[in-house]
């Protein structure tokens, strides 16, 4: 008996789409908590260090509306995730792929949480990029 070369795994595909269910949740979670984050800086909340001298520096109301798009957002494709949405899986990418460079200009003010969504993001393209949720 022999194989077709170019259908999915049954494992990878399976692996795949609970990592991304996964995503899912992590994605709504984190999402949530950017609007939250947002929100303290839209209101100017004295939590966030300031960086002297950074190239990329923008204001604290900038970043707060850039986290409330990027969550809202976030939320939006979350929930056609769910609904397996072919949409949803393209605007995933952008989404986060904007998440990565928003994570990377941030660094100087929390590296470690910037590292770590950084890691959590190329997770997510990775699961949502080889995930095949084939209808019959």
């Amino acid at each position: 008996m022999t194989t077709n070369p170019y259908e999915p795994h049954p494992v990878r595909q399976g692996l795949a789409a609970g990592i991304t269910m996964l995503i899912v949740v992590l994605l709504l979670v984190s999402s949530v908590l950017s609007i939250l984050r947002g929100i303290a800086q839209i209101a100017g909340d004295e939590l966030f260090a300031r960086v002297p001298e950074y190239s990329y520096d923008f204001s604290l109301t900038t970043w707060g509306w850039v986290n409330v798009v990027l969550g809202v957002l976030g939320v939006c494709v979350a929930v056609g995730l769910i609904l397996t949405a072919t949409w949803a899986r393209v605007l995933t990418i952008c989404v986060v792929a904007l998440s990565i460079i928003g994570s990377f200009l941030s660094l100087p003010y929390y590296p470690w949480w910037s590292v770590i969504v950084i890691v959590i993001d190329v997770i997510i393209i990775w699961a949502v990029t080889s995930w095949g949720p084939y209808r019959r």
